[in-house]
């Protein structure tokens, strides 16, 4: 090779359109794995929706776009073989998966607008009259397949880590896509996102030099962070040596505390206290707005502070900075931390938080009200009442949405979680209960609908956390020792989502003429149910009168399929609330069954999310 072309580096500014059409990347052995969370996903889809829509204005032409804000993703760095011209992804294969599966949400989108954008060519390229996908790995293939062209792929037990964490990823996007880009402004959208977010491209020609640079990027970074310029400034403002001295030691351990669950924990936590205990603005959602409090908490918190310690905190003296920092951080840390570990691991004494770890809203949201209404003067068991009762109203607000279909991603919901943070601001418990009791009942989404929910492609995790609630609660109402996480998240069995009619239309043809007609019905919420993974693969295809049999061994709500149920445990039928849900058996279970059993599940939903809870 030659000695030029081998020591030279590229670095330019570019766009995704630039970047992925028609191109073609390996992905390097060492990083493999896909790896994004939840929270990722949704950041990047909320940070660039809200920085297109902050430019967009109704009455736009398309050639306007070119104009918009732009958004800095940051760098992909390749090695390129000179002989062949092959690309091998160095640093930013996370970056690139993620944009290739908003890219394949996007074209499925647009599929309904009037106006399409010609995007499927950044997703996989064609040669010879044969596609492939952009990113080379026999491994992610079916599943990209399936997403490009159904919109959905079912897991098997042969996918990877890579494959299962795409899946759940593409139904975050999907769940926190804002309702604001409709069809009409979705073009758009899709313009401004493959011209307008910019990427620096970083080619190496030898490995040797792209690892260098991936080294750099990676290991050499000391700029000083928010926390720590937060830190010299508090610092700054405490003039009595032996106490500056003293906050400084405090700030260590805390920050260490922080770090010990993750590298961004301490940022994530002063974002989520000054929101949530200190935020008055929100940025209005208009073209051309000024960002406020809660957007500049996020971007900048340490200047924020700078700009409101006195107005907002009520700290102008030295001796001010001192007690509040000695007091009030310590206890925020703690806190915070605990909301950590009990969405982590299941708390009974703070069950919702275990909830809506795996079902709740985005974290820049979630987070501070969880700690809006706490305050240091509280009893340990009032906050946690405090924290679980905030919990509950945020999974209620997610499940009434997710069974009417609809979104509930920051850019949908911010100003009403927002007012919800500065209604319950410093609430005693008193007050707490009756204002999360007031905004639930004002959701605007009633359970009247459940009885039209079903399972499809994009709702799977919903639907398991629904039936994981459901079934927990029945088996509670009987005295069974179970819980959300023998079903969610279970150290033992895996459960999964077991369709009660098998796959067969033809044995339901005396109800159904149209194929699309049957699996809709069998995709019902009442059609539904839990079952260990291994019991549910054994008979998933049996008809239905063999199942019940099979049902009878299981979780309760399973077994209440079955009449023996109701002859072997005649006490069921003597509880209140049991009573209350009428249950019955389901002998045969034909269209009428499945309504009927929709009904119950609607019924459930009403007693299990009742506001009776804040009266408790």
């Amino acid at each position: 090779m030659n000695q030029k072309i081998k020591n030279k580096i590229e670095a330019t500014d570019t766009s995704i359109n630039n970047l992925l059409k028609d191109q073609k990347f390996t992905i390097d052995y060492f990083q493999r794995e896909y790896r994004w969370q939840e929270k990722h996903i949704r950041l990047l889809v909320e940070d660039l929706t809200n920085t297109f829509l902050k430019s967009y204005k109704e009455g736009d032409k398309r050639s306007d776009v070119a104009t918009y804000q732009s958004y800095y993703l940051g760098p992909v760095v390749f090695s390129v073989n000179p002989e062949n011209n092959k690309k091998s992804i160095i640093d930013g294969q996370q970056r690139i998966t993620s944009i290739s599966l908003l890219l394949i949400y996007l074209n499925h989108l647009q599929k309904k607008s009037p106006q399409q954008v010609a995007i499927s060519e950044l997703v996989f390229s064609e040669k010879y009259g044969e596609k492939s996908f952009n990113m080379s790995d026999e491994a992610r293939e079916n599943c990209l397949t399936a997403l490009f062209e159904q919109g959905e792929y079912e897991i098997t037990e042969n996918d990877d880590e890579t494959v299962k964490n795409m899946m759940e990823r593409y139904e975050d996007i999907s769940e926190s896509f804002p309702e604001e880009i409709d069809e009409n402004v979705l073009p758009y959208f899709i313009d401004w996102f493959i011209e307008n977010v910019v990427i620096i491209e970083i080619i190496a020609y030898s490995d040797e030099n792209a690892y260098t640079i991936f080294e750099t990027m990676n290991d050499r970074g000391l700029n000083l962070t928010a926390t720590e310029m937060l830190k010299g400034y508090v610092l700054s403002k405490i003039t009595d040596k032996k106490q500056r001295t003293e906050i400084n030691d405090l700030w260590k351990t805390q920050i260490q505390k922080l770090h010990e669950y993750e590298e961004n924990a301490d940022q994530s936590f002063f974002q989520a206290w000054f929101r949530g205990k200190y935020a008055v603005t929100i940025r209005p959602g208009k073209a051309g707005s000024e960002n406020q409090d809660f957007e500049l908490i996020g971007s900048r918190f340490h200047n924020w502070f700078k700009d409101n310690h006195k107005q907002l905190f009520g700290l102008s003296t030295s001796e001010d900075f001192y007690n509040f920092f000695k007091v009030q951080f310590p206890f925020f840390v703690k806190w915070y931390l605990k909301v950590w570990d009990s969405m982590s691991q299941y708390d009974k004494t703070i069950p919702h938080l275990n909830y809506i770890q795996h079902y709740g809203i985005a974290l820049s949201l979630q987070e501070p009200l969880l700690l809006s209404s706490i305050n240091f003067s509280d009893r340990e068991d009032e906050i946690k009442t405090k924290i679980d009762r905030t919990a509950r109203f945020i999974e209620t607000f997610t499940v009434r949405r997710s069974v009417n279909y609809r979104k509930f991603g920051q850019t949908a919901i911010k100003y009403t979680m927002f007012n919800v943070i500065k209604l319950i601001r410093n609430n005693n418990l008193e007050t707490l209960n009756k204002n999360l009791s007031a905004e639930t009942k004002q959701i605007d989404a009633t359970w009247d609908d459940v009885w039209e929910f079903g399972l499809h492609g994009m709702n799977r995790k919903f639907v398991k956390h629904l039936l994981s609630r459901i079934t927990s609660y029945i088996d509670n109402l009987v005295g069974k020792d179970t819980n959300y996480t023998t079903y969610h998240h279970p150290t033992g069995k895996q459960y999964e989502i077991e369709h009660v009619w098998a796959n067969k239309f033809d044995e339901h043809t005396d109800e159904f003429e149209q194929k699309n007609d049957f699996q809709e019905w069998r995709n019902s919420i009442g059609a539904l149910l839990l079952l260990p993974q291994g019991t549910n693969q054994s008979f998933n295809s049996d008809k239905y009168e063999d199942k019940l049999e099979h049902y009878i061994k299981e979780n309760t709500y399973a077994q209440t399929l079955h009449s023996n149920y109701y002859e072997k445990n005649p006490n069921f039928l003597n509880s209140d609330i049991v009573r209350k849900l009428q249950f019955k058996a389901h002998p045969q279970f034909k269209k009428q069954d499945i309504s009927d059993r929709q009904k119950l599940v609607q019924r459930i939903c009403e007693e299990l999310w009742s506001t009776d809870y804040y009266a408790e």
